[in-house]
């Protein structure tokens, strides 16, 4: 397993462009399985989790091209059915959480599915109950096998039908939708996420010959079609390496141009990061983030503490929140950083307070950050990433501070990041890969 060695303190400078966006991708993709024509993407970034998922699309039968880099071309016209059971199937898809959005377009054009229990990131739990609940609403039967902790679905006699979902969730509303579009009747869904993410796969779906309204909203109606064709596609840029790429120029002092940053799809991603004190020009899909000296955290209207909380769009997406809390490290000011939706992702703060950070943990999804002005400057330490998110986060921590850092386990970095140290390097960084 890699690790990466980082010498930190030294300032960047230079333009950089972010990678499809990951997310995207793992539904999208998915989507090639509702026609027998091909379907070309654009923008694809060569990441372990899309790589994967990719993988196991070929392993099902699905013809898989590559004419150049991150252009990649799907067509399932001759896909394996038996090998949804198969063994290989079932170990490579559990370790990916994008796996389950291979359910809805299984379904909608086999009538027949098997989900693993979810892999991935061990953020905490990452239930499917919002993915089965909405399929049980279109007719489909599933059962659940404990020992090979595998659900098994049956699809046969799917019809539209009004969903009602207990939470806004963007995979369970992706691959409800994509088992909606080829199944009779009418389907809405109602508490539906309204991702850009989402959005794309409705724009889609739409070229394709499905009939999908409401798209941007809460309230998504699909009217079932018998049959769609082939497209072309273009992944947004990837949200949350823009955010990602923000910090990353406040907390080590740099001058950095972020290009094609799909602007009007980042929603309050960009005034998150002004609250913090960091100043940037936008120029179309450009983001010009100047040198920062310092940067001084806001108060609310009333003076009170800031508080950075993750919410469903347009509220801000709590990937970004481990970008946040170390970013406030080397802020001026105090904030506290409220993680709601999953359990664990704040436990890798402990790391940040042995490089010297002042990060009260108040509970599994509360932590107050004493910013320290630059101060005190972080010192580099040997961790372990835990997760794509902190990975990142860690890595900024270990660009900005004094000394020598190692973060080992960096696979899950390579899972959401395209070549990250090669284009940070190209900045200005000295990271180095070690195997």
């Amino acid at each position: 397993m890699g690790s990466f060695e980082i010498r930190g303190g030294r300032t960047l400078s230079g333009t950089i462009t972010p990678q499809g966006a990951k997310n995207e991708a793992l539904q999208v993709l998915c989507a090639a399985l509702l026609t027998g024509e091909p379907v070309t993407y654009t923008n694809v970034p060569s990441i372990l989790d899309v790589n994967t998922l990719i993988e196991l699309l070929e392993d099902m039968g699905v013809k898989v091209t590559r004419p150049e880099p991150n252009t990649v071309i799907l067509q399932a016209d001759n896909v394996n059915p038996d090998f949804f059971i198969d063994k290989n199937f079932k170990k490579k898809s559990g370790k990916l959480r994008g796996a389950v959005m291979l359910a809805g377009p299984l379904l909608a054009r086999y009538q027949k599915a098997h989900i693993p229990q979810p892999g991935g990131d061990k953020i905490g739990r990452r239930r499917l109950d919002t993915h089965i609940r909405g399929f049980e609403s279109l007719g489909v039967q599933f059962d659940y096998d404990n020992e090979e902790n595998l659900f098994t679905l049956d699809g046969s006699a799917m019809k539209g039908a009004h969903i009602l979902l207990e939470e806004p969730s963007v995979t369970g509303t992706a691959n409800i939708i994509m088992a909606a579009v080829l199944t009779p009747g009418v389907t809405t869904i109602y508490n539906a996420a309204c991702e850009p993410y989402v959005q794309q796969l409705c724009k889609m779906l739409n070229s394709m010959g499905a009939h999908i309204t409401g798209i941007g909203s809460n309230y998504i109606s699909i009217e079932g079609v018998e049959k769609l064709s082939g497209c072309k596609h273009r992944l947004l840029a990837d949200m949350i390496e823009v955010g990602s790429f923000i910090g990353l120029a406040a907390m080590t002092q740099s001058e950095i141009t972020i290009k094609n940053a799909d602007v009007a799809h980042l929603g309050i991603i960009p005034e998150t990061f002004q609250r913090l004190g960091i100043k940037m020009d936008i120029q179309g899909d450009d983001i010009h983030i100047p040198a920062h000296d310092s940067y001084r955290i806001h108060k609310f209207i009333d003076g009170g503490l800031l508080t950075v909380y993750d919410h469903p769009w347009p509220g801000f997406t709590p990937d970004l929140l481990s970008i946040v809390l170390v970013v406030c490290t080397q802020a001026r000011g105090t904030v506290l950083v409220h993680q709601k939706m999953f359990e664990s992702r704040l436990f890798f703060v402990d790391k940040l307070i042995e490089m010297g950070a002042q990060i009260v943990l108040c509970d599994p999804h509360r932590a107050v950050v004493i910013g320290l002005d630059r101060q005190v400057m972080l010192r580099g330490i040997t961790m372990v990433s835990p997760d794509i998110r902190a990975g990142v986060a860690l890595l900024i921590a270990a660009l900005s501070a004094q000394g020598k850092s190692t973060i080992q386990n960096i696979d899950q970095i390579d899972r959401g990041y395209e070549k990250i140290d090669e284009r940070l390097n190209a900045l200005g960084a000295d990271i180095q890969r070690v195997d």
